[in-house]
Protein backbone atom coordinates (compact mmCIF):
# COMPACT_ATOMS: atom_id res chain seq x y z
CA UNK A 1 0.00 0.00 0.00
CA UNK A 2 2.76 2.43 0.95
CA UNK A 3 4.63 1.88 -2.32
CA UNK A 4 1.49 2.65 -4.35
CA UNK A 5 0.85 5.74 -2.25
CA UNK A 6 4.44 6.89 -2.73
CA UNK A 7 4.12 6.57 -6.50
CA UNK A 8 0.88 8.55 -6.40
CA UNK A 9 2.40 11.32 -4.33
CA UNK A 10 5.42 11.52 -6.61
CA UNK A 11 3.10 12.43 -9.48
CA UNK A 12 0.85 14.87 -7.63
CA UNK A 13 1.08 17.40 -4.84
CA UNK A 14 -0.17 16.30 -1.44
CA UNK A 15 -3.75 17.40 -0.98
CA UNK A 16 -4.14 20.01 1.73
CA UNK A 17 -7.66 18.75 2.33
CA UNK A 18 -6.23 15.65 4.00
CA UNK A 19 -4.71 17.78 6.71
CA UNK A 20 -3.98 21.45 7.16
CA UNK A 21 -1.11 23.89 6.99
CA UNK A 22 0.34 25.58 10.06
CA UNK A 23 2.52 28.49 9.04
CA UNK A 24 2.93 30.70 6.03
CA UNK A 25 3.80 29.03 2.74
CA UNK A 26 5.23 32.31 1.42
CA UNK A 27 7.74 32.80 4.26
CA UNK A 28 8.65 29.18 5.05
CA UNK A 29 12.04 27.75 4.14
CA UNK A 30 11.19 24.25 5.38
CA UNK A 31 7.98 22.21 5.23
CA UNK A 32 7.34 19.12 7.35
CA UNK A 33 4.51 16.70 6.61
CA UNK A 34 3.30 15.20 9.89
CA UNK A 35 0.58 12.70 10.82
CA UNK A 36 -1.11 12.04 14.15
CA UNK A 37 -3.92 9.63 14.98
CA UNK A 38 -5.59 12.20 17.24
CA UNK A 39 -8.49 14.36 16.01
CA UNK A 40 -7.71 18.08 15.97
CA UNK A 41 -10.54 18.78 18.43
CA UNK A 42 -9.29 16.31 21.08
CA UNK A 43 -7.17 17.42 24.02
CA UNK A 44 -4.00 15.79 22.60
CA UNK A 45 -4.91 17.27 19.21
CA UNK A 46 -5.08 20.77 20.67
CA UNK A 47 -1.75 20.25 22.44
CA UNK A 48 -0.21 19.04 19.17
CA UNK A 49 -1.57 22.12 17.38
CA UNK A 50 0.03 24.34 20.04
CA UNK A 51 3.33 22.51 19.51
CA UNK A 52 3.18 23.25 15.79
CA UNK A 53 2.32 26.89 16.41
CA UNK A 54 5.15 27.23 18.94
CA UNK A 55 7.70 26.01 16.41
CA UNK A 56 6.33 28.23 13.64
CA UNK A 57 6.37 31.25 15.95
CA UNK A 58 9.83 30.62 17.40
CA UNK A 59 11.28 30.09 13.94
CA UNK A 60 9.82 33.35 12.68
CA UNK A 61 7.85 31.42 10.08
CA UNK A 62 10.90 29.69 8.60
CA UNK A 63 9.23 26.31 9.05
CA UNK A 64 5.66 25.24 8.28
CA UNK A 65 3.78 22.01 8.93
CA UNK A 66 1.30 20.10 6.85
CA UNK A 67 -0.64 18.22 9.52
CA UNK A 68 -2.73 15.14 8.82
CA UNK A 69 -5.16 14.64 11.74
CA UNK A 70 -6.98 11.40 12.64
CA UNK A 71 -4.61 9.28 10.53
CA UNK A 72 -5.90 11.14 7.49
CA UNK A 73 -3.20 9.99 5.06
CA UNK A 74 -2.40 6.41 6.07
CA UNK A 75 -3.57 4.05 8.82
CA UNK A 76 -2.08 4.64 12.26
CA UNK A 77 0.11 1.53 12.16
CA UNK A 78 1.43 2.57 8.74
CA UNK A 79 2.57 6.04 9.83
CA UNK A 80 6.10 4.98 10.78
CA UNK A 81 6.54 3.22 7.45
CA UNK A 82 5.23 6.23 5.54
CA UNK A 83 7.67 8.54 7.32
CA UNK A 84 10.53 6.08 6.92
CA UNK A 85 9.92 5.98 3.15
CA UNK A 86 9.61 9.75 2.85
CA UNK A 87 5.88 9.83 2.12
CA UNK A 88 5.57 11.74 5.39
CA UNK A 89 8.35 13.57 7.19
CA UNK A 90 7.32 12.92 10.79
CA UNK A 91 5.31 10.35 12.75
CA UNK A 92 3.43 11.83 15.72
CA UNK A 93 1.56 8.69 16.81
CA UNK A 94 1.92 6.00 19.48
CA UNK A 95 4.89 3.66 19.24
CA UNK A 96 2.91 0.61 20.43
CA UNK A 97 1.17 0.49 17.06
CA UNK A 98 4.46 -0.69 15.55
CA UNK A 99 4.74 -3.89 17.60
CA UNK A 100 4.24 -5.91 14.41
CA UNK A 101 7.56 -4.53 13.17
CA UNK A 102 9.55 -5.21 16.36
CA UNK A 103 8.42 -6.24 19.84
CA UNK A 104 10.64 -3.50 21.24
CA UNK A 105 8.09 -0.89 20.20
CA UNK A 106 5.81 -2.20 22.97
CA UNK A 107 8.28 -0.97 25.56
CA UNK A 108 8.80 2.32 23.79
CA UNK A 109 5.05 2.87 23.84
CA UNK A 110 3.55 1.23 26.95
CA UNK A 111 5.21 -1.17 29.34
CA UNK A 112 1.91 -1.91 31.16
CA UNK A 113 1.80 -1.74 34.94
CA UNK A 114 5.11 0.09 35.16
CA UNK A 115 5.44 3.74 36.10
CA UNK A 116 3.13 5.59 38.45
CA UNK A 117 3.32 8.97 36.67
CA UNK A 118 4.04 10.27 33.16
CA UNK A 119 6.99 12.19 34.61
CA UNK A 120 8.65 8.93 35.66
CA UNK A 121 8.25 7.55 32.13
CA UNK A 122 9.75 10.69 30.58
CA UNK A 123 12.43 10.54 33.28
CA UNK A 124 13.45 7.10 32.03
CA UNK A 125 13.71 8.44 28.48
CA UNK A 126 15.77 11.51 29.34
CA UNK A 127 17.66 10.51 32.48
CA UNK A 128 17.50 6.72 32.71
CA UNK A 129 19.27 5.73 29.52
CA UNK A 130 16.07 5.25 27.54
CA UNK A 131 16.71 7.69 24.70
CA UNK A 132 19.78 5.88 23.35
CA UNK A 133 17.93 2.55 23.36
CA UNK A 134 14.83 3.97 21.67
CA UNK A 135 16.96 5.74 19.07
CA UNK A 136 18.80 2.51 18.26
CA UNK A 137 15.43 0.95 17.39
CA UNK A 138 14.37 3.93 15.28
CA UNK A 139 17.73 3.84 13.50
CA UNK A 140 16.58 0.68 11.74
CA UNK A 141 13.75 2.67 10.17
CA UNK A 142 15.83 5.70 9.20
CA UNK A 143 14.06 7.81 11.84
CA UNK A 144 15.20 10.35 14.43
CA UNK A 145 13.38 10.41 17.78
CA UNK A 146 12.51 13.97 18.78
CA UNK A 147 10.81 12.94 22.02
CA UNK A 148 7.79 11.78 24.00
CA UNK A 149 4.47 13.36 24.93
CA UNK A 150 1.81 11.48 26.91
CA UNK A 151 -1.46 11.91 28.74
CA UNK A 152 -0.95 9.78 31.83
CA UNK A 153 -2.61 6.70 33.25
CA UNK A 154 -5.70 5.21 31.69
CA UNK A 155 -8.66 4.02 33.76
CA UNK A 156 -10.73 0.83 33.70
CA UNK A 157 -14.51 1.34 33.63
CA UNK A 158 -16.91 -1.40 34.67
CA UNK A 159 -20.47 -2.35 35.52
CA UNK A 160 -19.12 -4.42 38.43
CA UNK A 161 -16.77 -3.63 41.27
CA UNK A 162 -13.05 -3.10 40.63
CA UNK A 163 -12.16 -2.53 44.26
CA UNK A 164 -9.04 -4.69 44.26
CA UNK A 165 -6.85 -7.02 42.25
CA UNK A 166 -9.09 -9.96 43.14
CA UNK A 167 -12.04 -8.34 41.34
CA UNK A 168 -10.26 -8.75 38.01
CA UNK A 169 -10.65 -12.53 38.00
CA UNK A 170 -13.25 -13.52 35.37
CA UNK A 171 -13.76 -9.84 34.53
CA UNK A 172 -14.86 -9.62 30.89
CA UNK A 173 -13.62 -6.41 29.32
CA UNK A 174 -12.61 -4.69 26.10
CA UNK A 175 -8.85 -4.80 25.62
CA UNK A 176 -6.47 -3.70 22.90
CA UNK A 177 -4.43 -6.57 21.42
CA UNK A 178 -0.93 -7.56 22.48
CA UNK A 179 0.81 -7.35 25.83
CA UNK A 180 -2.21 -6.07 27.77
CA UNK A 181 -4.34 -9.02 26.71
CA UNK A 182 -1.59 -11.42 27.79
CA UNK A 183 -1.15 -9.78 31.20
CA UNK A 184 -4.84 -9.77 32.09
CA UNK A 185 -5.43 -13.30 30.80
CA UNK A 186 -2.51 -14.59 32.90
CA UNK A 187 -4.37 -13.96 36.18
CA UNK A 188 -7.83 -15.02 35.07
CA UNK A 189 -9.43 -11.92 33.53
CA UNK A 190 -11.25 -12.33 30.23
CA UNK A 191 -10.04 -9.71 27.74
CA UNK A 192 -11.96 -9.33 24.49
CA UNK A 193 -10.14 -7.50 21.71
CA UNK A 194 -12.38 -5.03 19.91
CA UNK A 195 -12.20 -1.67 18.20
CA UNK A 196 -12.23 1.43 20.41
CA UNK A 197 -15.46 2.70 18.82
CA UNK A 198 -17.36 -0.48 19.69
CA UNK A 199 -16.97 -0.04 23.45
CA UNK A 200 -20.17 1.88 24.34
CA UNK A 201 -22.43 -0.59 22.52
CA UNK A 202 -20.57 -3.64 23.87
CA UNK A 203 -20.90 -2.32 27.43
CA UNK A 204 -24.56 -1.41 26.99
CA UNK A 205 -25.48 -4.82 25.56
CA UNK A 206 -23.49 -6.81 28.12
CA UNK A 207 -20.96 -8.23 25.67
CA UNK A 208 -18.37 -6.94 28.14
CA UNK A 209 -18.52 -5.98 31.82
CA UNK A 210 -16.07 -3.15 31.34
CA UNK A 211 -13.40 -1.61 29.19
CA UNK A 212 -9.93 -0.24 28.91
CA UNK A 213 -10.80 2.86 26.88
CA UNK A 214 -8.13 5.49 27.58
CA UNK A 215 -8.16 8.15 30.32
CA UNK A 216 -10.98 8.95 32.72
CA UNK A 217 -12.07 12.06 30.83
CA UNK A 218 -12.10 10.10 27.55
CA UNK A 219 -14.29 7.45 29.21
CA UNK A 220 -16.70 10.20 30.17
CA UNK A 221 -16.65 11.67 26.65
CA UNK A 222 -17.58 8.23 25.29
CA UNK A 223 -20.61 8.16 27.59
CA UNK A 224 -19.39 5.07 29.45
CA UNK A 225 -20.60 6.35 32.80
CA UNK A 226 -24.16 6.27 31.58
CA UNK A 227 -23.68 2.51 32.01
CA UNK A 228 -20.56 1.83 34.08
CA UNK A 229 -20.83 2.45 37.82
CA UNK A 230 -17.25 1.59 38.79
CA UNK A 231 -13.89 2.89 37.61
CA UNK A 232 -10.24 2.66 38.65
CA UNK A 233 -8.91 6.11 39.45
CA UNK A 234 -6.13 7.10 39.61
CA UNK A 235 -5.28 4.53 36.95
CA UNK A 236 -2.42 2.07 37.18
CA UNK A 237 -2.47 -0.50 34.40
CA UNK A 238 -1.59 1.37 31.21
CA UNK A 239 0.12 4.63 30.29
CA UNK A 240 0.79 4.76 26.54
CA UNK A 241 3.25 7.28 25.21
CA UNK A 242 3.03 9.25 22.01
CA UNK A 243 6.23 9.91 20.13
CA UNK A 244 7.46 12.40 17.58
CA UNK A 245 9.96 10.85 15.21
CA UNK A 246 11.12 12.31 11.91
CA UNK A 247 12.71 10.88 8.80
CA UNK A 248 16.46 11.37 9.24
CA UNK A 249 16.91 13.02 5.85
CA UNK A 250 14.14 15.52 6.62
CA UNK A 251 15.51 16.10 10.13
CA UNK A 252 19.07 16.62 8.95
CA UNK A 253 17.93 19.28 6.47
CA UNK A 254 16.72 21.42 9.36
CA UNK A 255 19.23 23.87 10.83
CA UNK A 256 20.32 23.25 14.42
CA UNK A 257 18.23 26.10 15.82
CA UNK A 258 14.98 24.75 14.36
CA UNK A 259 15.82 21.26 15.57
CA UNK A 260 16.28 22.68 19.07
CA UNK A 261 13.00 24.61 18.78
CA UNK A 262 11.16 21.38 18.00
CA UNK A 263 12.76 19.60 20.95
CA UNK A 264 11.92 22.42 23.36
CA UNK A 265 8.38 22.84 22.01
CA UNK A 266 7.74 19.10 22.36
CA UNK A 267 8.99 19.12 25.96
CA UNK A 268 6.49 21.91 26.64
CA UNK A 269 3.76 19.89 24.91
CA UNK A 270 4.56 16.82 27.03
CA UNK A 271 4.25 18.75 30.27
CA UNK A 272 1.15 20.55 29.07
CA UNK A 273 -0.63 17.36 28.02
CA UNK A 274 0.13 15.59 31.31
CA UNK A 275 -1.11 18.59 33.31
CA UNK A 276 -4.25 19.08 31.21
CA UNK A 277 -5.12 15.40 31.49
CA UNK A 278 -4.73 15.49 35.27
CA UNK A 279 -6.95 18.58 35.50
CA UNK A 280 -9.63 17.10 33.23
CA UNK A 281 -9.56 13.73 34.99
CA UNK A 282 -9.92 15.31 38.43
CA UNK A 283 -12.89 17.35 37.23
CA UNK A 284 -14.57 14.27 35.73
CA UNK A 285 -13.84 12.27 38.90
CA UNK A 286 -15.78 14.77 41.00
CA UNK A 287 -18.65 14.89 38.52
CA UNK A 288 -19.13 11.14 38.18
CA UNK A 289 -18.69 10.52 41.92
CA UNK A 290 -21.54 12.96 42.53
CA UNK A 291 -23.66 10.89 40.15
CA UNK A 292 -22.98 7.66 42.05
CA UNK A 293 -20.00 6.16 40.20
CA UNK A 294 -17.56 4.46 42.60
CA UNK A 295 -13.90 5.42 42.15
CA UNK A 296 -11.44 2.68 43.12
CA UNK A 297 -7.93 3.80 44.09
CA UNK A 298 -5.99 0.59 44.45
CA UNK A 299 -3.72 -0.05 47.41
CA UNK A 300 0.06 -0.25 47.05
CA UNK A 301 -0.20 -4.00 47.63
CA UNK A 302 -2.76 -4.52 44.84
CA UNK A 303 -0.70 -2.43 42.42
CA UNK A 304 2.40 -4.48 43.23
CA UNK A 305 0.46 -7.68 42.64
CA UNK A 306 -0.62 -6.47 39.21
CA UNK A 307 2.95 -5.38 38.45
CA UNK A 308 4.22 -8.84 39.40
CA UNK A 309 2.08 -10.45 36.71
CA UNK A 310 3.09 -7.74 34.26
CA UNK A 311 6.80 -8.39 34.91
CA UNK A 312 6.34 -12.06 34.09
CA UNK A 313 4.98 -11.10 30.67
CA UNK A 314 7.80 -8.57 30.18
CA UNK A 315 10.23 -11.44 30.56
CA UNK A 316 8.33 -13.42 27.91
CA UNK A 317 8.53 -10.48 25.53
CA UNK A 318 12.28 -10.16 26.04
CA UNK A 319 12.66 -13.28 23.89
CA UNK A 320 10.88 -11.65 20.94
CA UNK A 321 13.68 -9.29 19.90
CA UNK A 322 17.03 -7.92 21.01
CA UNK A 323 15.53 -4.44 21.24
CA UNK A 324 12.72 -5.70 23.50
CA UNK A 325 15.25 -7.37 25.79
CA UNK A 326 17.37 -4.24 26.13
CA UNK A 327 14.38 -1.97 26.71
CA UNK A 328 12.83 -4.25 29.35
CA UNK A 329 16.11 -4.49 31.27
CA UNK A 330 16.50 -0.71 31.13
CA UNK A 331 12.96 -0.08 32.40
CA UNK A 332 13.40 -2.60 35.22
CA UNK A 333 16.66 -1.00 36.32
CA UNK A 334 15.11 2.48 36.32
CA UNK A 335 12.00 1.34 38.22
CA UNK A 336 14.24 -0.30 40.82
CA UNK A 337 16.06 3.02 41.24
CA UNK A 338 12.69 4.71 41.79
CA UNK A 339 11.64 2.05 44.32
CA UNK A 340 8.69 0.90 42.21
CA UNK A 341 9.89 -2.71 42.15
CA UNK A 342 12.38 -4.75 44.17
Amino acid sequence: MLSRLKQSLAATTLAVAAGGFVGSADAAEYTLRVQTHFPAESTPGKVAAQFLDDVVTMSGGRVEFQMHWSSGLVAQNETLGAASQGILDCDMTGASGNVGKDAGFQFVGDIMGGYDTPYQFIGWLEHGGGRALVQSLYDEYNMHLVGYWLQGHESLSSTRSLASFENLKDWKFRSPPGLETEIFASFGAKPIVMDFGEVPTALRTGIVDGADASTLNTNAALGLFDIATHVTYPGFHSMPTETLACNKAAWDKLPADIQRMMEVALARAALNLAILTEIKDKKVAREIAAKGVTLHDWSVEDRKQFRTFARERWQDWKTKSAHAAGLVDSHVAHMQELGLID
